[in-house]
């Protein structure tokens, strides 16, 4: 299920009494209100507050519920302490054992709310502002694909780039041949946080061989170039592909200006956004942040 599909099951949530407890919690390390653990305070106060209140009205069912609700909440929370991201955020209910979970990469404001439905408003911004996308970073080197929503990566893709280019030259006297590094038709692999593909920066021009006189090499520049927006032409059919298969609802081109400028045509609709930055060997912290939070 995505989770616009979750959203709209959790909108059509209601029961005729209060029994929905709705939590945000920022857990953001680098926010001064969240630091040295000072969001479990912010925890047991505001969950505490709510006890108080329900116990002055004195129905026993409600506080019964609540309690148990609570120590679900506080439970899941700290059993997952040491995997906490930017923030919580929880719908739980005895009715129709309502519980949903969601761990963000995302900012977070504190609330805690016990209401006849979830209370959905932050949710409902955060998968506005951040929403399933698809960020391709097309290079020399290959295409880089980051799968994410709410602000984490689920998933990178990497698909190589070989120019077909096989050159030799000839340099004071020593003949050398290099080969554009890649693989004819390489399928996706995924990669981590680190330099996709190996050697050098990505968004670069690669260097063959050495110094090309006249037609030489004006003839394999127009060839890599041809080779390349081959390449990217079949990719736009593979991101399209991607895009159905995982829900986006967005696709982010992020890479040097030509690079972007020519992957983004072989789309089939113009992309939501085209950031001219050579960001291929960049965390995916960093370009998450360049794409949705600049």
């Amino acid at each position: 299920m995505t989770l616009y599909d979750e959203i709209q099951e959790l909108k059509n949530f209601k029961c005729e009494d209060r029994c929905v407890l709705s939590v945000y919690l920022n857990t953001n390390p680098a926010d001064l209100n969240a630091q040295n653990g000072a969001w479990r305070i912010h925890l047991k106060n505001g969950l505490k507050r709510i006890e108080e209140y329900l116990e002055a009205s004195h129905d026993e069912k409600e506080i019964k519920n609540y309690k148990s609700l609570k120590k679900k909440v506080e439970r899941e929370i700290n059993d997952n302490q040491d995997d906490l991201q930017k923030g919580v955020v929880i719908f739980a209910s005895p009715h129709k054992d309502l519980w949903s979970v969601h761990y963000v990469q995302v900012p977070v404001k504190t609330n805690f709310h016990w209401e006849t439905e979830p209370v959905l408003d932050q949710l409902r911004y955060m998968y506005k502002a951040y929403p399933y996308a698809g960020v391709v970073l097309p290079s020399f080197k290959g295409i880089r694909i980051l799968d994410t929503s709410m602000g984490i990566v689920k998933e990178e893709i990497f698909f190589e780039f070989n120019s077909g280019l096989e050159v030799e030259t000839e340099q004071k006297g020593v003949r050398n041949s290099g080969r554009v590094q890649g693989r004819a038709g390489a399928g996706a692999n995924s990669v981590g946080a680190g330099s996709p593909g190996g050697g050098g920066a990505g968004g670069n021009s690669p260097v063959i061989g050495g110094t090309f006189g006249g037609s030489p090499g004006d003839e394999l520049d127009h060839r890599l170039k041809e080779n390349l927006e081959r390449f990217y032409k079949d990719m736009g059919s593979k991101v399209e592909k991607l895009k159905k298969e995982r829900n986006w609802e967005e696709i982010h081109v992020v890479g040097e200006a030509d690079h972007a400028k020519t992957f983004s045509k072989s789309l089939q609709k113009k992309p939501n956004s085209c950031i001219y930055k050579n960001l291929i060997n960049n965390s995916p912290g960093n370009i998450l942040h360049e794409v949705f939070e600049k």
